[in-house]
């Protein structure tokens, strides 16, 4: 066996062993929480049977299934408005090279990706406490929550959204306005089914982070507005039931599979789809 045929298989397999042990440390915990769910023994590293009583008990957890709501409440909403002032504000960046102070909002945009949380939240905190003993609103809970929430999903989707502008013709929209279309027209005709991919790819990101964020909702939270994520980490801390907690993110990691499955799916799809156009359309031009 000569010596590059020798090097070609070493690397071939270093790197596959590399990649199954990546997996491994990713997913391995994972599994294993999964299966420690289901565990009849009351101590949660002694395993004592199959059973499903921990998830009987889930479903009859009012601090566990009221922190989930409001979870996703907040992390709807902080996706939606977050995919909505990060579509502007990539734009304005993207489209408009130049305006005033171009330098300081890109920089405002993209601090939170780079700003420690807990001085994000701390300073929201401060903030909105000195508003609150100014004008009396808003008080601690949902409204402070979505808040912090939308200041960092922000900072991300523009710049997903961003980076899915810059690839675009810009010859479409051009042609669009020679035809008399106004400009809201191209953006709602043109350029928004352009970049769909990439506010649905921001959209679940930003929700995403909001479903799983702790620091920024330790801050912003207040009596009765109490998260899953700060109800599992309360727990935890604590050493209350941890094998409930176990059922609790079981169940969060298989909706979230199930969930990025069917997105990449349709993202998959809607690629493939696309592509057939393209490659229609260049048969027809020949």
């Amino acid at each position: 066996m000569s010596r590059a045929v020798f090097s070609g298989r070493f690397a071939s397999g270093f790197g596959r062993g590399w990649l199954v042990g990546g997996f491994l440390f990713l997913y391995l915990p994972m599994l294993t929480l999964i299966v420690y769910s289901f565990n009849k023994s009351p101590l949660p590293t002694v395993w004592g049977g199959f059973t499903l009583e921990l998830y009987v008990k889930l479903a009859n957890d009012g601090e566990i299934l009221s922190g989930l709501w409001l979870s996703l409440k907040i992390a709807f909403w902080s996706a939606t408005l977050s995919v909505v002032f990060g579509t502007m504000a990539a734009f304005a960046l993207v489209k408009y090279k130049r305006f005033f102070a171009r330098t300081f909002f890109s920089g405002m945009v993209n601090a939170p990706l780079v700003m420690p949380e807990v001085i994000q939240g701390l300073s929201l905190l401060l903030m909105l406490v000195a508003i609150q003993k100014a004008v009396g609103l808003p008080e601690r809970g949902f409204m402070t929550i979505l808040l912090g929430h939308m200041v960092l999903g922000l900072a991300y989707g523009a710049v997903v959204i961003s980076a899915r502008l810059q690839e675009l013709n810009p010859q479409l929209e051009e042609a669009a306005m020679d035809l008399g279309a106004r400009p809201w027209a191209v953006f709602c005709l043109v350029t928004l089914p352009m970049i769909a991919q990439s506010l649905a790819s921001a959209w679940l990101l930003t929700f995403s982070l909001s479903l799983d964020d702790v620091v920024t909702s330790a801050f912003l939270s207040g009596p009765g507005a109490t998260t899953l994520p700060l109800v599992i980490f309360s727990r935890a801390r604590l050493g209350l039931s941890s094998s409930s907690i176990n059922a609790v993110a079981t169940v969060t990691i298989v909706v979230v599979a199930l969930c990025v499955t069917v997105a990449s799916l349709i993202v998959a799809r809607a690629e493939r789809r696309r592509a057939a156009e393209i490659s229609a359309a260049q048969r027809d031009q020949r």
